[in-house]
């Protein structure tokens, strides 16, 4: 079952910033260079063994993998493309490396997600006729007709709707993760990952991980009043971000004296009906359990999600019979932010620390990465520490 020929040896990130905010003048080529450099000097290996580089991308259109390789020092000769499946792309581009390694194509794979927000091109629909106005189009890809004219946010409604789901629940696990953030920062179990841009206290903490006042969180209005559940306090906000991580082959894992790593057991993506967009995660969750014959879920010691809303990680905890302690135990998306096509790496380098990263016995030996993307669709991977 697991990929045993490959390997993650280094997993690294940007802190994550608010749009116009730790990043605002940082294209995507200076957000992700120092990032990529930062887990191929942990790895132990140089720019010059790498055979290819892969980037999970939404935003800046083009291939911005081959300017990431090229500001990263990387040898012309490198290798690189990008992936755009929305907010999954950065998981989906560390799953398309591991394929890549255990097909036997390359031995040093860089693969992971990058998006600035902040400096991404705008995109603008061209009009239908000579009397229309040009307008700007949003970041996700529109809905099939029914749902054209809905917000994200209408649509994310049907979720705590359709599972009854209150506000106040989601207000409460919101302000939990603002908790379990601050815990993690308080107890510096984001120092290993969190590459600092330069020298200052801002650059090793994600820019919205502060603690908010359970009195804020209540006060504030609903994105779709007057009966919306859903508010800026318990939904994740787009952000800025990097995350990489580096695959490699048997043979360079046992060249480097087979260090602590961790490995894909398996994998699986899911469609779903653009009503049913928030349960997209968990749908890709039950095709990746029907895909590990005689696996004993329990073993599973902790899930990242990056969720799009506190009532997805409801929904994802009920649905599945998983204790919340394990979802999200560092603090998820509401509390730092959602990088878009950067979501999905950011959630495999969390797993890198608490599974291979970590100090102590206690530590699992299994994690889940999963999460949605915009238009109804699911990711979800299933990794093993290998210490």
């Amino acid at each position: 079952m697991p990929f045993s020929s490959t390997y993650i040896i280094a997993a690294r990130r940007s802190a994550l910033g608010r749009i116009g905010g730790l990043h605002r003048s940082r294209r995507i080529a200076d957000l992700a260079a120092p990032v990529i450099l930062a887990a191929l000097k942990d790895s132990g290996l140089q720019p010059a063994d790498v055979d290819e580089l892969i980037v999970g991308n939404a935003s800046e259109g083009g291939n911005p993998a081959r300017l990431i390789s090229l500001a990263s020092g990387l040898p012309e000769t490198v290798a690189s493309h990008s992936i755009d499946r929305q907010c999954a792309s950065g998981l989906d581009a560390i799953i398309a490396a591991v394929r890549v390694v255990q097909a036997g194509e390359a031995d040093v794979v860089v693969a992971g997600g990058a998006d600035s927000l902040s400096t991404a091109p705008w995109r603008v629909a061209k009009p239908k006729s000579l009397y229309q106005l040009p307008h700007f189009l949003r970041v996700e890809p529109a809905g099939d007709e029914t749902f054209d004219d809905a917000t994200p946010f209408e649509i994310s409604e049907l979720l705590p709707r359709r599972l009854g789901i209150t506000r106040a629940r989601q207000d409460m696990v919101a302000m939990q993760s603002h908790l379990k953030a601050e815990a993690a920062r308080v107890a510096r179990r984001f120092a290993g990952e969190i590459v600092p841009m330069r020298a200052n206290a801002e650059e090793n903490r994600d820019q919205s991980a502060v603690e908010p006042q359970m009195d804020d969180l209540e006060e504030m209005q609903p994105f779709a009043p007057p009966h919306g559940t859903l508010t800026p306090g318990n939904t994740s906000a787009l952000h800025d971000g990097a995350a990489f991580v580096v695959v490699v082959s048997e043979r360079i894992w046992r060249e480097k004296g087979k260090p602590a790593a961790m490995r894909l057991v398996s994998a699986a993506a899911q469609g779903v009906a653009h009503d049913n967009d928030g349960e997209a995660p968990i749908e890709a969750m039950q095709k990746l359990y029907s895909r590990l014959n005689g696996f004993k879920r329990d073993e599973i010691g902790v899930f990242e999600l990056s969720e799009s809303s506190a009532a997805q990680v409801i929904a994802l905890s009920e649905l599945l019979n998983i204790d919340l302690a394990k979802i999200n135990p560092d603090g998820g998306a509401v509390a730092r932010g959602h990088p878009l096509g950067a979501a999905g790496a950011v959630l495999v380098v969390r797993l890198f620390s608490t599974l291979v990263r970590a100090a102590g016995p206690e530590k699992s030996k299994y994690g889940v990465a999963t999460l949605g993307a915009i238009g109804g669709l699911g990711l979800a991977a299933l990794f093993e520490a290998v210490r």
